[in-house]
């Protein structure tokens, strides 16, 4: 299994192997290739696709506050296996209405699927390692289940062309069965072992708002950790969804390469995303996503100044980013959330800027389009992220000055957040806090910006809860 070795667990281990299938299923959007072209067949202008990709960010970003909200308050699973059936129905629309309505309601369905698992899928995989005894795995089956979510897409999209020359909707069709099986997966998933989900509800929707908001103001290293998430989820969709066939399309490449292209990038991404804790371990995960997000952006702004084949070398580096920094990114907020009451709603706060720092861009990028000045757009955007990125480690720098000058003793966290941002949420038992035990040249460790830590996943796990 690309190599995990799964708890010895065997609850868990069907668990894990369950979110794998749920990830693989719901995941495997077909159309995805072709969307761009399909949409123009259909008579829908530059204009109107982009207008609606910046209207499905902006749906998104109103959805992604409540869906979390409602993922916390009362269970993950249900959030998942909702998601799951509006994407059933999200993928027939475009078959029965193939029109600027039809694809309109099909991105807003999208947006609410999408939102109803993006917070909750990864805050109960974590809360259910950690419940089980098993935290120290997260990382590796966060990384590997994105793999598996990538595998389908290598196998379908080289023949997405050639599927949708045979029979028009099809890959919508295809896409719309898969959900199904997505949803029969989260159907099966087990409850968090000690009834965390059920003492651990907050008292009310607006109370989990509060809750969430109070845990980001205090703790700076959390909002600074989303910022930097935001800036690497903003290229990666603006690649993957809008720049890739506009970018494919200039390189004079047929339609029938765009699947086989996306595959290939589809390839290193999986193979990125199935050993992400081998650049954490060299150079730590807050430094592993900085990188990673330089390196995505150059990879961008050189795409204008090479031919077809280049590009899609360019690409591919821009894969194998993607694959390992996700991961990395998702854990580093996890182990930084300081009371998991609010673990979903949390992590959607994060995608509620990204979707709309996303429709900023989609909005430019089809003005740029329209203008015929898609090279200046990618220069620009890698341009402008090198110089976020660099803002942002000033901050960072900064914040670990401040942490130094406190010298708060934490247990050798590495990047994680702070020891005095860590609070034990009411619902769990009383014991000793897992910061009252300061391991020797803890607060050295703590200090190392770009450096992880060298504890268990487990032990760094259980101070984020």
């Amino acid at each position: 299994m690309l190599g995990l070795r799964l708890p010895a667990n065997p609850a868990v281990r069907r668990t894990v192997r369950l979110t794998y299938g749920f990830q693989f299923f719901f995941g495997l959007l077909l159309w995805v290739p072709i969307f761009y072209q399909y949409q123009k067949l259909a008579g829908l202008s530059d204009g109107e696709i982009f207008g609606i990709q910046s209207i499905y960010y902006v749906v998104f970003c109103l959805l992604e506050i409540p869906t979390g909200m409602i993922a916390d308050r009362f269970d993950y699973r249900t959030s998942l296996a909702a998601g799951a059936g509006v994407l059933v129905a999200a993928n027939l629309v475009p078959v029965f209405l193939g029109s600027y309505t039809g694809f309109l309601l099909h991105f807003i369905l999208i947006a609410l699927a999408r939102s109803l698992v993006s917070g909750a899928q990864s805050a109960y995989l974590y809360e259910y390692l950690h419940a089980s005894g098993a935290g120290e795995h997260y990382l590796r089956v966060e990384g590997v289940g994105r793999a598996y979510s990538l595998v389908g897409k290598i196998v379908y999209w080289p023949v997405i062309g050639l599927l949708m020359a045979w029979n028009l909707p099809s890959p919508y069709w295809l896409t719309a069965l898969n959900a199904g099986v997505a949803l029969a997966f989260a159907l099966k998933l087990p409850p968090i072992p000690g009834g965390r989900r059920v003492t651990g509800k907050t008292a009310s929707l607006l109370a989990g708002v509060g809750g969430a908001l109070s845990a980001l103001r205090s703790s700076r290293w959390l909002a600074l950790l989303m910022v930097q998430g935001i800036a690497m989820f903003t290229l990666v969709r603006i690649c993957q969804v809008n720049l890739f066939q506009p970018i494919l399309e200039s390189k004079t490449l047929s339609v029938n390469w765009y699947g086989a292209v996306l595959a290939a990038m589809t390839v290193f991404e999986a193979l990125g995303a199935a050993r992400p804790h081998r650049l954490r371990r060299a150079i730590g995960p807050v430094g592993s996503v900085f990188t990673l997000t330089i390196v995505m952006a150059l990879c961008l702004g050189a795409v204008v100044f090479v031919g077809s084949f280049p590009t899609v070398v360019l690409l591919c580096v821009f894969a194998v980013a993607t694959g390992i920094s996700f991961p990395v990114q998702k854990q580093l907020l996890n182990d930084s959330i300081p009371d998991s009451r609010y673990r979903a709603t949390l992590l959607s706060m994060e995608s509620i800027v990204d979707r709309a720092v996303c429709a900023l861009v989609a909005v430019a990028l089809g003005a740029y389009l329209a203008a015929g000045q898609l090279d200046e757009f990618l220069v620009l955007s890698a341009v402008v992220t090198c110089v976020v990125m660099g803002l942002l480690a000033v901050l960072l720098l900064a914040v670990r000055k401040h942490r130094s000058d406190r010298r708060v003793p934490v247990a050798r966290l590495g990047d994680q957040a702070p020891a005095r941002e860590t609070v034990t949420p009411r619902f769990l038992p009383a014991g000793p806090r897992p910061t009252d035990s300061v391991a020797p040249g803890g607060s050295a460790a703590a200090e190392r910006l770009f450096r992880g830590s060298q504890l268990q996943s487990r032990e760094v796990g259980q101070a984020g809860n």
